[in-house]
């Protein structure tokens, strides 16, 4: 089985909360329907945002911001190709001296590049931004990402470091940057960031803080706790959907999947679906042995409205619920599926193997 690898903290290029405070204004010009597209990004609408965008296009409005806003509705929909092709379009608008507007949008540029795996030209976008404003340590985060997924290990230290320092020593950041360590194999490396954060910074951290520290530590006693109590109190960023997860996943290492599963299908009929919680509500039904609701969840969080930052997590795991059913012309039929949109996943093409021997 596949578990999410998108955890909760949400503050770097994996999720839109990079997406806050969105709104540029062109100079004399008419930008209405641009702000309109703009409103509709923020609330997630997409489509709207996306019908916006062509009629201020069509309506010869700021194309910079037109084609920027463009762009950001195709990230948010996670459509990488297009919204590269918008944000290129964009920068071919800008004047002829840059400005922040221009920073911006080489910043999302990157984005989409390094979300599609086109880790050289997302560099590039960076690195024609690097050290033109200060404090740029969401630049410096995602350089040292790609430069520690492509072996460059010194490079990757001493963005990541400067990162750390231009965000003040922000317990998101820290959190971001002990999941990159500890997503390229350096789990241990990255545990120092988070001990001299317990070290320091302890009486400056909220509950919530605390306790994804704690997971993270692998001390899921104090992590439960402090995830508690966080409930209803000041949670630095975090809403009720982050510490909801952030508690049910610790539940889950604590061997309580029953627990946590209760808590995602709880959220889920007060709030709806999210297909993030409809993947963690899976993987409990199978640690449980429900492989019926866990089929059922994986699909609903397939089905679920909006981007999808979970989608291959759940068609793979979606085959795995069928395979603990016991339905392998299924399972191979949706592998197949799967293989078609994720071609170099390793581990499904044995899984396929296995399938279409039985």
């Amino acid at each position: 089985m596949r578990k999410n690898s998108g955890i909760t903290w949400i503050y770097k290029t994996a999720t839109m909360t990079l997406l806050a405070g969105l709104l540029l204004t062109g100079c004399g010009k008419n930008t209405q329907n641009t702000d309109a597209g703009i409103e509709a990004v923020e609330a997630l609408e997409y489509q709207s945002a996306l019908e916006c965008f062509e009629k201020a296009i069509v309506e010869n409005e700021d194309l910079e911001l037109a084609y920027r806003g463009q762009g950001l509705a195709y990230l948010g929909m996670m459509d990488y190709a297009h919204a590269i092709e918008s944000f290129e379009k964009a920068l071919s608008h800008a004047g002829m001296f840059v400005t922040d507007t221009e920073v911006d949008i080489n910043y999302y540029l990157a984005t989409a590049q390094y979300k599609s795996g086109q880790y050289e030209e997302a560099l590039k976008s960076l690195n024609a931004i690097a050290d033109l404003k200060e404090k740029q340590d969401d630049v410096y985060f995602m350089r040292g990402s790609i430069y520690m997924q492509s072996g460059d290990y010194e490079a990757a230290v001493n963005d990541l470091n400067k990162a750390l320092v231009n965000s003040k020593n922000d317990i998101g950041m820290t959190i971001d940057i002990y999941q990159v360590f500890a997503g390229n194999g350096r789990e241990a490396e990255g545990k120092a960031y988070l001990s001299a954060a317990l070290d320091n910074r302890l009486d400056d951290m909220s509950d919530y803080e605390k306790g994804v520290i704690y997971y993270y530590m692998g001390d899921y006693e104090n992590a439960r706790n402090f995830l508690e109590t966080s409930k209803g109190k000041d949670k630095n960023g975090a809403n009720d959907r982050d510490i909801l997860l952030m508690l049910g996943k610790t539940y889950e290492q604590l061997g309580d999947s029953n627990y946590a599963g209760g808590l995602y299908s709880k959220y889920i009929d007060e709030h709806g679906g999210d297909p993030v919680i409809y993947n963690q509500l899976g993987l409990c039904k199978l640690a449980t042995g429900a492989y019926e609701e866990a089929r059922s969840a994986f699909e609903n969080g397939i089905q679920a409205e909006g981007a999808n930052p979970v989608l291959q997590e759940l068609k793979f795991n979606q085959v795995v619920a069928y395979e603990y059913l016991s339905d392998f012309t299924k399972a191979a039929a949706l592998m197949r599926e799967y293989l078609e949109s994720y071609p170099d996943d390793a581990d499904a093409q044995r899984e396929f193997e296995f399938l279409q021997m039985r």
